[in-house]
This record gives C-alpha cells, structure tokens and sequence, in this order.
C-alpha cells in the first residue's frame, strides 16, 4: 500500500513484536515495506508451518526545520494492516512534543507538525505509537516507538567564538611561516549538505597574509616583512558556509597581527666625528660627554655595547653603556691638564651585544665614530716655586728689614701678575 510523504528520506520498519529497525535511506518515497513473516511450528506437524504476518506497517519520518507554511506540515503516516479502513482502529501517539509539537489523525494516522521546529535547539523527538480497536479499546498492537527527525536547513552563519585573535609572527619570515589557526563554528548539521562546511577567506590583509581555505591556518605571503617599516598589521577573516558557494552564510572576525623584533639592524652612528669640550678641573670618574649610535631595533635586539679602540688619545677615558637610554657615557681615568695637552682624539666602536647568525650576511653589526675632546683652560691659583721655604733672621733685626723672598707663578695661558 502506497502512500504520500514528501518529507521521508529514511524507511524505518517495524521487525518481530513491533520493533523498529531501520532501512537504508529512501529519498523522495513514501513505501510500505513487505511483511515479514514469524514461522510458528504447528504441535504435530514436523515439517509444517503456519505463517503469521506481523502487524505495523511504518515509514521514518522526517519534518522540515523552520517551515514557515500556513498549514499544518505533513510528517507520515502510521499505518497497521490490521486495519481494514472501516474505522476499527484507532491511532494514538505519546512522547516528545505528541500534542503540543506532533498531532495525529486518530482515524487515518496522518501525523502532522503543528508549529516551527529548529533543528539546532531540538535535532529529533522519540515518540511512541499505539493501534487500539476502537471498540474494546484494547490494543492490536504492541506499543512501538520511533523518532522523528528535525531535517536541517542553511540558517545558522559561521561564526568565530573565539575572536577577535591576536598573534605575533617574526620580522622576515620566509614564505608560508604558520601564524595563527582561527576556526568558525556552524551549527547547522555537518551530517547533511553543506549546511555546515565552511571555507575561510581573506578579506583584508593580502597581499602579506594567506589563509588554508579549509584548515583556517594563517600563513604569511611575503618575504622580507620588515618590522621597521611596519608593525600591526589587522586581517579580515571570512568564513562562508556551503563549501563558499554562492547562496551560502557568511561570518568574519578579525586578526591583529604584530610583527616581533629580529636583530636584523645593525647599530648606526648618526655623525662620524663627535666634539666634546672638558673642562681641565673634571674629578678622575665623573662623566665628561655623551655619545649614541642609533639602532632601530627593539628590545635586547638593541643593546649597544661602547669600547674605545686601542690607540693614541684614549688611554684617558673610558665609556660604558647607559642601560636607560643605550648611550655610550665618557668617563674621565686621570686628570686634565690644558697646560701639557690641550686636545685628544681617540674612536669609539658600537656593536650588538646580540647577534643573529641568520644576517650575518649583512655586514658587520658594530660601527665606529671619531671622538675629539678639547680641554678647557680654568683660573687656577697661583704655585708657588717651592712647597716650603726656611728662613733665618737675627734677633734684633730692626722692623723693615728684607729677610728673603717667596715667588708664586700663574700658570694659567695669558698669566696675570701674582700679589
């Protein structure tokens, strides 16, 4: 016996004591299945048999998400083929959603859907079916129970639960180098069409950035991204369901990428010569002048270490490094004296405390500069030509009288006279 459900894609058959099991997928038919028969021995009879037909005759059932239609929706029919079609029989159904969800003809066993089901928040409904004889309300059959399953429709949209991302990928990267997984979730079923699969795409970010459209995985696409040129850069995800067809649901999150530091820049003087002016009085340790060599990296990428080259002029100074600001700080080792020199010249060399092998290549990553430093001349007090003089004088020596001499001398260039 034929009859109508446009919905069915599965046939369920009930086996053996109005068991369910189910057949291979049928779609777009409504069919009875073919009665299977118990063999019954009869006392008496060794060879003979009779032959019982068992009672239900069922489809699965299937009910469309989100149908919108001003009718009822048809789900299926129940069907016993005990009943003769002369209104003996009457169907009933209990379970899930069975009179607020599912309703049945008591009659012919039409079960429709009576309102909008969403397939994400309820996938299916187990109900429970009877056959009673309408007039001594007892049962033709035992109690069955089946499922009817909410079928999906394309209405949910990728989205990024976890987004926005953030991630970092290192300055001059090669080709391909992995940055970040993102992945988009779709509640729809992944079970049925393509509802649920989903290709990722970049919307913005190329050409510096590509994206595995199946995987998710972010990769970078140039070579040679250079952090002192730029730093952030932000990427627009999307990922569209129905493998990217047109027609499909699309969602997008964004990717805030930062390009971390190499030591790919060697350290820089910005002048050649540097002058400095130190007056001759400066105590032995005190800081006497200031010099930088500029490094556009970051972080330990740009810590400078400052030596003197050995050589003439700078056995007087010294220079360490400024943690703070990376400047190379002078330092004065003996005294001044613009008398016996006036000028030194000596050169100083910059270099990374920390080198990377892979830019090498490159040069060497140290620079060197010329340092000039002129010692100021200072009004010092007159010196005497000796430490100590010794006198001697008669007693009653009349007042006025010369009784030696003393000379003090300025030493200072352009001396004035000593009183």
């Amino acid at each position: 016996m034929l009859t109508r459900n446009c919905l069915s894609l599965l046939l369920w058959v009930l086996f053996d004591g109005g068991l369910l099991t189910p057949l291979h997928p049928q779609p777009q038919q409504t069919l009875e299945a073919e009665p299977r028969e118990n063999v019954v021995p009869v006392p008496g009879r060794r060879s003979s048999a009779q032959r019982v037909k068992r009672g239900w005759v069922w489809n699965q059932f299937f009910v469309l998400e989100e149908y919108m239609g001003s009718e009822p929706q048809y789900v299926g029919k129940l069907h016993s083929d005990l009943d003769k079609g002369v209104g003996t029989v009457k169907y009933t159904l209990s379970g899930d959603g069975a009179g607020t969800v599912f309703t049945i003809d008591e009659t012919t066993g039409d079960i429709h859907a009576i309102r909008s089901l969403d397939r994400e928040e309820k996938p299916f409904y187990t109900l429970r079916a009877q056959a009673v004889d309408v007039d001594t309300k007892k049962p033709l059959e035992p109690e069955s129970e089946f499922i009817i399953k909410v079928q999906d429709i394309n209405d949910n949209e990728p989205k990024f639960l976890d987004g926005p991302y953030v991630a970092s990928v290192p300055e001059m990267s090669p080709v391909g180098a992995y940055v970040l997984q993102v992945k988009a979730t779709d509640a729809d079923d992944p079970t049925y069409g393509n509802s649920a699969r989903v290709v990722y795409s970049i919307l913005q970010g190329q050409p510096y950035f590509s994206i595995d459209p199946k995987s998710g995985v972010i990769r970078t696409a140039l070579p040679n991204m250079d952090r002192e040129v730029k730093e952030q850069y932000q990427v627009l995800i999307q990922a569209k369901d129905m493998g990217g067809q047109l027609g499909g649901l699309a969602g997008t999150t964004t990717v805030n990428i930062t390009l971390t530091d190499v030591n790919d820049n060697p350290p820089r003087f910005p002048k050649s010569i540097f002058h400095l002016k130190v007056p001759e009085t400066s105590h032995v340790g005190s800081a006497i002048g200031r010099i930088r060599a500029v490094d556009p990296d970051f972080g330990k990428n740009a810590e400078i270490e400052y030596n003197i080259v050995p050589g003439d002029g700078g056995n007087l100074f010294d220079i360490t490094t400024d943690e703070n600001t990376q400047e190379g700080v002078i330092r004065l080792k003996k005294p001044l004296d613009f008398e016996t020199k006036k000028a030194y010249t000596f050169k100083v060399e910059a270099s990374n405390l920390h080198l990377d092998h892979r830019f090498h290549s490159v040069g060497p990553f140290k620079d060197t500069a010329t340092v000039k430093i002129n010692v100021l001349d200072m009004d010092e007090p007159p010196v005497f030509s000796k430490p100590m003089y010794t006198m001697e004088v008669y007693e009653d020596t009349p007042v006025g009288t010369i009784i030696g001499a003393v000379t003090a001398q300025d030493l200072d260039a352009g001396s004035s006279s000593v009183r």
